[in-house]
């Protein structure tokens, strides 16, 4: 009869449910691919905080005290996760950021929750980032030491704040609406952003496409299969025109590099170093249609290499950029860029100038035109219109012993 007993009770034990915490209710599992990475996190949407306006530092700060807590420590634990294994450039994180906080609390449900969902990721992983609002705007700002055009930048505490979702507004009249910083010590962090980009993200080869490129040279025509993934370009949809060093010095993803960079190295193998400039230089020419940013995009915006590739057409800045990459991958070559009142161009230091030389800190480049214009020029030629215009060297390029650039 003890021994019955003993057994029921035993039964009893093992199918009662243990009493859980808190922090231990079972909660729905988000999974999404970022850049051919899964990015999993748990999270309730029970749990999902509303935020209650007006737009005050009190009504901000006890949105952020809510969800400071162990219920969101995983979502922040999976971002930290995947900057340390894949180590992704600032901007790069920030767009794993913004679908983190979609996934949360979608945009175009409640736009300031979701602003202060991003606000509240990017100072969670370390980054000095703070917000700024009006009567029903909010501005969310993070420090950044660099030169970045197109976009507000706001000083606080003799620091200098980039804003980073002014895309979302564009019409504000600072003179008019004014803007008042909010104060959250909980929310302090120190790292400060770059716009700098080193590395692309290893993307699945499965998302890339093919896309068609051809042009003639000496008489010779010559076609390309270019891998392209869309993803680069959703990548720099908000991406601000930044200084020129940062624009030429972003690469190409893995992809695209190996399905271009070989070719062409293999095209301008039995060329004298002068006539495979010259080819690279045509090839950035006359593969692509021009097109003025305005006119493209609406407003100013500098290409990487890779998205030149990618648009149908592109203007001189873009060029410059795509043949500078290709110069320096293929040749490493120093060279200067020139920028003048309506044009921007691009000069290589030869062993020995070409036509008309740029004289610069002592040492002469030869102009490489890779924009098209009504005449054809040669290396060494500079537009008759630019001859007397005043110019401006706005990057200049020195290969290194050791070069320490990335590549893909």
């Amino acid at each position: 009869m003890k021994t019955r007993v003993i057994i029921l009770w035993l039964l009893l034990v093992t199918t009662i449910p243990p009493v859980l915490s808190q922090t231990q209710y079972p909660s729905s599992i988000i999974q999404f691919d970022f850049c051919g990475a899964p990015v999993q996190f748990a999270f309730d949407k029970a749990k999902l905080q509303s935020f209650q306006p007006p737009l005050t530092e009190p009504s901000i700060q006890a949105f952020y005290a809510s969800i400071n807590n162990d219920y969101y420590r995983p979502i922040v634990n999976a971002l930290k996760t995947y900057k340390e294994k894949y180590k992704p450039d600032d901007w790069l994180f920030y767009q794993l950021i913004r679908k983190t906080a979609q996934y949360i609390s979608p945009k175009a449900d409640d736009y300031l929750r979701y602003t202060l969902y991003k606000w509240f990721l990017l100072t969670q992983t370390g980054y000095d980032a703070f917000l700024a609002v009006s009567a029903d705007r909010v501005l969310f700002y993070v420090r950044s030491d660099e030169d970045v055009y197109n976009i507000p930048t706001r000083i606080n505490n003799g620091k200098q704040y980039v804003c980073l979702n002014y895309h979302d507004y564009k019409d504000i009249n600072f003179l008019k609406e004014k803007f008042t910083a909010i104060n959250v010590p909980e929310a302090a962090a120190e790292n400060r952003f770059s716009y700098k980009i080193r590395r692309l993200p290893e993307f699945s080869p499965l998302d890339y496409e093919e896309k068609d490129l051809h042009f003639t040279y000496n008489d010779n025509d010559y076609h390309f299969k270019v891998k392209l993934n869309p993803q680069v370009i959703t990548l720099f949809t908000n991406y601000p025109t930044v200084d020129y060093e940062s624009q030429l010095n972003i690469p190409l993803s893995k992809e695209t590099y190996q399905s271009l960079i070989p070719l062409l190295r293999k095209n301008v193998k039995r060329m004298s170093t002068k006539n495979g400039v010259d080819y690279l230089m045509r090839f950035t020419r006359y593969a692509f249609l021009f097109e003025t940013d305005s006119k493209n995009f609406g407003s100013e915006k500098r290409l990487s290499p890779e998205q030149t590739l990618f648009y149908e057409q592109s203007d001189c800045e873009d060029r410059v950029a795509l043949f500078f990459y290709l110069v320096k991958e293929i040749y490493n070559l120093p060279m200067i860029v020139l920028s003048y009142p309506k044009h921007v161009t691009i000069a290589v230091q030869f062993d020995k100038p070409r036509g008309e030389s740029i004289l610069y800190n002592g040492n002469k480049y030869s102009v490489c035109e890779p924009t098209p214009q009504k005449e054809d020029l040669p290396i060494g030629r500079l537009l008759a219109s630019l001859r007397k215009s005043p110019y401006e060297v706005v990057y200049e390029y020195t290969p290194l012993a050791n070069n320490d650039q990335l590549k893909p």
